[in-house]
C-alpha cells in the first residue's frame, strides 16, 4: 500500500509551480523534493509499482527535471540515489545569471522497511564508528560525483540529501573540496555524533559544558598530534574552508541538531578571546582523539559531522515528535519559521 507521503499529488509542495533559484525556499523545496524522489523510487521497485503505477516521477518531472541515472547498492541492489538533469522548457531559459542546476545528484537516507533496512543500518552504523569512506555504497557515489563533476564541471554540479544521504553528501563535499572542487551542497538533517548538549535548556550550563569540551579537546589534540598543529599550512579545515554547504537542522532532532551549538560555540569563543582555542577544538572531536590514542599508530579518519564553513538554516516551527523533526517532508512546508545564519572558518 502507498502512504499519503509518497503520493506528490497529496504531500508535495504543489505552489512552487514556477522556480525561482534566487529564491532560497525554492532551492531548498526543489532538492529536499528530489531526494524525497529517491525514497519514493526505492518504495516504487520494493512495491513493484512499475510505469504508470510509479510514484516517483512527480517528484522531479513537476520541477523539469530529468532521471538521467538511478545509484544502485551493490550488496542488496536497492536505489539509494539519483541523477537528475534539469531540463526546463525553452520559454524558462533566457537569464543567464539565474542560479539553477544543471545535474542534481541526490542520496536519500535509513528506509524502515525488510528490503532495505538491514543495508541502510549497516551503513548507519559505519557512520557511528567513522567508517563511512570505506563502504561500496559511498565508492559507488562518488565515482558518479567525479564522473559529473569531470564531465560537466563543478559549477554545474549540486549534491543533496538527507540523513544517511546528507552524510554521504557530506563526506563527499567534503573530498572533493580538499582537492580544490567546491560542490554546491543541500544536507537535511545530517547526522551529528556528539553528546546532546544542545538539548539542554540552561543556556548557561550548555556554554559552560561547551567550553570545558574545547579546553579538553584542545589540550588532548596538542598532546596526541604535537608540534604538526603549530603551522597554519597543515590546519586540515584550512584546506577546505571555503566549501560552504548549505546544511538544514531542527533542534528537535537529536541526530543533526549538536550542528546549532557546534557554530554558534564557535562564534562565541571569538567573542570571548578563546578563538584560539576553539579553532584548534573545532577541527576534532573527543572520539576521533581518543581513537587515534588507542588505535594501533594509525590516525583516526576526521569524524564527518567536522566543517569549516555552512549556511545553517534551522527550522524553529514546533515540530509534533522526532518523526516529523527529522523527517524531509517538513522543508519544503511554505509556513516554516526559520534561522538563518552563515558561519565561516578564520
Amino acid at each position: 500500500m502507498a502512504s499519503e507521503r509518497e503520493d506528490f499529488g497529496l504531500s508535495g509542495p504543489l505552489h512552487l509551480n514556477s522556480i525561482d533559484w534566487t529564491n532560497a525556499h525554492h532551492r531548498r523545496s526543489v532538492t529536499a523534493s528530489l531526494v524525497e524522489g529517491v525514497y519514493v523510487m526505492e518504495r516504487d521497485r520494493q512495491e513493484k509499482r512499475q510505469g504508470s503505477q510509479g510514484l516517483a516521477p512527480p517528484w522531479w518531472e513537476f520541477f523539469h527535471f530529468k532521471l538521467i541515472r538511478k545509484l544502485v547498492d551493490d550488496a542488496d541492489f536497492c536505489i539509494f540515489g539519483a541523477i537528475y538533469e534539469y531540463k526546463p522548457p525553452s520559454s524558462h531559459c533566457n537569464d543567464s545569471t539565474d542560479p539553477r542546476p544543471h545535474y542534481v545528484i541526490a542520496f536519500r537516507g535509513t528506509i524502515t522497511k525488510p528490503d532495505s533496512f538491514s543495508r541502510d543500518f549497516e551503513l548507519d552504523i559505519h557512520i557511528i564508528r567513522n567508517g563511512l569512506h570505506q563502504t561500496s555504497r559511498f565508492e559507488i557515489a562518488m565515482q558518479a560525483i567525479r564522473n559529473m563533476v569531470a564531465a560537466v564541471g563543478d559549477s554545474n554540479v549540486w549534491l543533496a540529501g538527507h540523513s544517511l544521504g546528507a552524510a554521504m553528501a557530506v563526506l563527499a563535499g567534503k573530498t572533493m573540496a580538499k582537492t580544490g572542487t567546491f560542490v554546491e551542497a543541500f544536507l537535511f538533517n545530517p547526522p551529528f555524533l556528539s553528546a546532546p548538549i544542545e538539548r539542554i535548556k540552561d543556556k548557561k550550563v550548555k556554554h559552560g559544558l561547551r567550553i570545558a569540551g574545547s579546553v579538553i579537546t584542545a589540550g588532548l589534540a596538542l598532546a596526541t598530534k604535537g608540534n604538526s598543529l603549530r603551522s597554519r599550512s597543515e590546519d586540515p579545515f584550512s584546506v577546505f574552508s571555503a566549501w560552504t554547504p548549505c546544511l538544514f537542522v531542527n533542534p528537535a532532532d537529536h541526530i543533526c541538531s549538536e550542528y546549532v551549538g557546534y557554530f554558534e560555540h564557535r562564534k562565541k569563543m571569538e567573542e570571548i578571546g578563546a578563538g584560539a582555542i576553539e579553532r584548534l577544538a573545532t577541527q576534532h572531536s573527543l572520539g576521533g582523539l581518543f581513537m587515534s590514542v588507542v588505535g594501533r599508530g594509525a590516525e583516526a579518519p576526521e569524524p564527518l559531522h567536522l566543517l569549516p564553513s555552512a549556511n545553517l538554516t534551522v527550522n524553529l516551527t514546533p515540530s509534533q515528535d522526532f518523526k516529523q523533526a527529522h523527517g524531509i517532508h517538513q522543508w519544503w512546508r511554505p509556513d516554516l519559521q526559520l534561522k538563518c545564519n552563515l558561519y565561516k572558518y578564520k
